[in-house]
């Protein structure tokens, strides 16, 4: 160990300029000095023709910039520009490690990984251009029993879609890599065709793509204004001239938060301090027959594969440890910066190179020739930014990249058809550039930063929460009364109780792949909404104000469903052109001409955007207001809820006198109040939309009003667990840009009948025609101490049929309960399938939705029951 430290220690006196010890950088790449004499002839598309008008204009030449123009160019658009400010591969693509693998945890994130692994592997091909691609498997190793359970759950989540993945155990483990010392692994997951690739090679083949499919690369070509037209397009100024472009897309790196700040954006992008070590030949290595599978050990917290005849290495370092670059958040990125590299640090990644010794014992007499350390860019969750930014027109962001080279290719591919289509070709607003709002300020970015780095191989529970930079500004009137009371959970800056604690409880954040310490007080908050009444904090909830002489029109052409009268409200959705969910709305019409649109909490301004740019190119005279910070609301539920709500006021709140899915503006306790006959549990219940000041008064006094009727708090894993008992679906769930309505059984909110023509209404026709290839089910599970989240494998008769979409227990019927996509022939009450949770097959059938009645629709079958008495 001696060795290698004095060797670490040697290297670490070096000096770190751009060009400095190229000879010893990753024997895969070529020197700064043979780039600068490759990249010579780019330097001449300044001398060519400048175009002043371009469709799109793409800023920033790494990767993931150059990818798009690639895509929309062999795409058929015509005018691609791409704007670099020094030279191609600059910033954080030319010294990365060029991992790429098929592996995500999320559910959509992989179609990106598939499309980028599946577009390196032809484009040398295509090209003429050598892009170096290795693909000799990766393979994620538990040490752990809590890692087994992870990669468990990971396979559940994995095998209803197209990636290859395998549990396997640790012979297969060290048949992959016969250089790990196998004592401490319990099993593996196993995913062919991962691998690395040369960035800068590749990044050099889809820039002769691009070109080669008609996109004009200028470099260098910094920015240095961008102005908006009154016709919705950019006036992009760089020292060169001038170029009025359709759109511009900032695909800036850790420029972002620059080229962002010319349009009076600080987008929360912060460069961290990234280090890899690379070996010379290490004789081990230079023997083997063939290339060693990547590794990834996830309790050590680095990645390991092979580099030539050699070992590179990148830990992650624990958040106390790294290294974030802030002072670029508050000076910039110093000028002339791109090809150069930070002071490394042994000290930090110590640890990881120690546990990396004991897991590859090669490693411990191994000569290192580089330590590599340099900026990449992190966004507070840890997933980029990709999309239209809402608040100006046409400019899209590609920022925020943490593993910029493995998400290129399928990201290019993604906006590029987003772009040349008008609709994103599936989900992906986890990567929402909207996602983050003016609560997301530089403290909260530094923390959260922090935080994901260090996070960055922790076990990736269900539910998971984290909680460095919280709370942000954003909190409910009631907040401060809540805090202490229960666990609270983050959506869209704010924090909304998940269960409350009663004395005896087991407290805290105790995430678990199976039921855990909050399983059987949210059993008791569903108790308490089904036989007294509860209170719920739904400030989170987005709220736009929508009025003006065009209104009617525009939520007519936006919206499937009819439009509520004067003082109702019903549920709407907003569907693409080609029939998919975009978003679901509650709309009340308050007055004649103004509306009040409540959508969830994370799709605040991923739903604004959609509604502005429709009024916007569609010429309706509106006015429309996001005053989600302003109202707090307040949810009240439960067979006693009318009762209390009775005691603070004179109206009446009877069935007769205030009927479901009625809107009233009435006092309570004195305080105006807007009260809407509507609750996401089924049960009899009341929204109410207040002033955030007068929030915790109206609180408190319906607390104390409720004394005599048992009221009490409760969470949204009870509203989850009771919404799905009375078959309520879920945005982003059930429906989202990957589903359309009608097989998702809301064929009752979509009026194909009505006359306006609202967009996605021939689709659906369209649809309906042809019949549908899947339907939502309702399915109940004989499950033991674990329950379906969703997004979990649904089989039948050995095979792959289908996937849930979200699960609960249901402590009505006292089983789990899941919604779930499956074929038509499966669909019928009875049908009997088998869904796997955490590597098991659990029994499921599919049975009669809902499992409980609505308290709408039971009050009414009493009325008709009484009524034939």
């Amino acid at each position: 160990m001696s060795r290698i430290l004095n060797l670490l220690r040697v290297q670490l006196r070096r000096d770190v300029s751009a060009c400095r010890g190229t000879a010893r950088v990753p024997l895969r790449t070529i020197s700064c000095t043979t780039r600068k004499h490759a990249e010579s002839d780019e330097s001449l598309v300044l001398g060519k023709r400048w175009k002043d008008t371009a469709d799109t204009v793409i800023i920033g030449g790494g990767c993931v910039g150059v990818s798009l123009a690639y895509h929309l160019a062999k795409g058929g658009v015509k005018d691609v520009v791409l704007l670099e400010k020094s030279e191609l591969t600059a910033g954080s693509t030319w010294h990365a490690a060029g991992l790429t693998t098929y592996y995500h945890p999320g559910i959509n994130l992989k179609n990106v990984h598939s499309d980028s692994i599946k577009l390196y592997e032809t484009l040398e091909a295509e090209t003429g251009q050598a892009v170096g691609f290795h693909q000799p498997g990766s393979v994620r190793i538990a040490s752990t029993a809590a890692r087994v359970d992870e990669m468990r759950y990971q396979m559940t989540r994995t095998h209803w879609h197209v990636t290859e993945q395998y549990f396997i155990g640790p012979e297969k483990v060290h048949e992959l890599f016969p250089l790990l010392n196998i004592d401490k692994v319990l099993a593996g997951l196993w995913t062919p065709g991962d691998g690395h690739i040369d960035p800068y090679s590749l990044t050099m083949a889809l820039a002769a793509g691009a070109r080669m499919y008609g996109a004009q690369i200028y470099n260098p070509a910094p920015v240095t204004a961008l102005t908006p037209t009154a016709d919705g397009k950019w006036d992009v100024q760089t020292p060169h001239g001038t170029i009025r472009a359709n759109r511009i897309v900032n695909a800036s790196g850790f420029w972002a938060r620059e080229v962002g700040q010319l349009i009076g954006f600080d987008h929360p992008t912060i460069p961290v301090h990234h280090q890899y070590i690379v070996t010379a030949t290490v004789p081990e290595v230079k023997d083997l027959k063939k290339e060693l599978a990547v590794i990834r050990d996830l309790e050590g917290s680095y990645y390991l594969r092979q580099e030539r005849d050699g070992l590179l290495f990148g830990p992650y370092e624990n958040m106390e440890k790294m290294v974030v670059q802030d002072s670029w958040v508050r000076d910039g990125v110093p000028p002339g910066f791109g090809k150069e590299l930070f002071e490394s640090d042994l000290d930090r990644i110590m640890e990881h190179v120690e546990m990396a010794m004991e897991m590859v014992p090669v490693l411990k007499k191994a000569d290192i020739i580089n330590i590599v350390s340099g900026p990449i860019t992190y966004t507070p969750d840890l997933l980029p930014m990709v999309g239209p930014h809402h608040g100006v027109p046409n400019y899209w962001t590609a920022i925020g990249f943490g593993y910029g080279v493995i998400h290129a290719g399928g990201i290019g591919k993604f906006l590029s058809d987003w772009i040349r289509n008008g609709e994103p070709p599936y989900d992906l607003i986890e990567c929402d550039p909207n996602r983050y709002g003016k609560w997301a300020d530089v403290p909260f970015m530094l923390a959260k930063a922090r935080e994901s780095y260090g996070f960055n191989n922790v076990v990736g529970y269900p539910k998971e929460e984290r909680f460095a930079g919280r709370p942000t500004s954003r909190k409910s009137g009631v907040y401060d009364l809540l805090k202490d009371n229960g666990s609270m959970g983050f959506h869209a800056g704010w924090e909304q109780p998940h269960w409350f604690y009663q004395p005896g409880d087991d407290t805290g954040y105790k995430p678990s792949f199976r039921r855990t310490n909050w399983f059987e007080p949210v059993g008791r908050e569903c108790k308490l909404v089904m036989e007294k009444v509860g209170v719920i904090d739904l400030t989170p909830f987005a709220k736009f104000i929508v009025k003006g002489e065009d209104s009617l029109k525009l939520l007519d052409r936006l919206f499937a469903n009819t439009m509520p009268k004067v003082g109702s409200t019903n549920v709407s959705h907003m569907l693409t052109a080609t029939g998919r969910v975009f978003a679901e709305v509650t709309i009340t019409q308050l007055a004649p001409g103004e509306f009040l649109l409540i959508t969830g909490s994370g799709s605040e301004l991923h739903d604004l955007r959609w509604i502005e740019k429709e009024a916007t190119e569609g010429g309706f005279k509106v006015d429309i207001s996001n005053v989600t910070e302003d109202i707090g609301v307040l949810g009240i539920a439960g067979p006693n809820s009318r009762k209390v709500l009775q005691k603070l006021t004179d109206e009446d709140m009877s069935d007769a006198g205030f009927k479901f899915l009625q809107c009233k503006l009435i006092e309570l306790a004195g305080i105006p109040v807007r009260a809407i006959r509507i609750s996401y549990t089924g049960e009899l219940g009341w929204e109410l939309y207040i002033d955030q000041k007068s929030m915790a008064a109206v609180y408190q006094a319906m607390m104390e009003a409720g004394k005599d009727e048992g009221i009490d708090n409760f969470g949204t894993y009870a509203m989850s667990s009771l919404r799905l008992e009375k078959g309520f679906r879920g945005w982003g769930a059930e429906m989202n840009c990957d589903t359309n309505p009608l097989e998702a059984g809301l064929d009752y909110f979509i009026k194909l009948n009505k006359p306006a023509d609202f967009i996605g209404k021939a689709a659906l026709q369209e649809i309906k025609a042809k019949g549908l290839k899947r339907k939502l089910s309702y399915i109940s599970l004989d499950t033991d101490n674990i329950d379906p989240e969703g997004n979990e494998t649904v089989w039948y008769n050995g095979k792959v049929v289908g996937n849930t979409t979200s699960g609960a227990y249901s402590y009505s019927s006292q089983q789990s309960l899941a919604f779930a996509y499956l074929p038509p022939d499966l669909c019928s009450v009875g049908q009997k399938v088998e869904v796997e949770l955490l590597g098991k097959k659990y029994p499921a059938m599919v049975i009669q939705e809902p499992l409980v009645l609505t308290e709408p629709t039971r009050t009414r079958l009493q009325k008709k029951a009484k009524g034939k008495a």
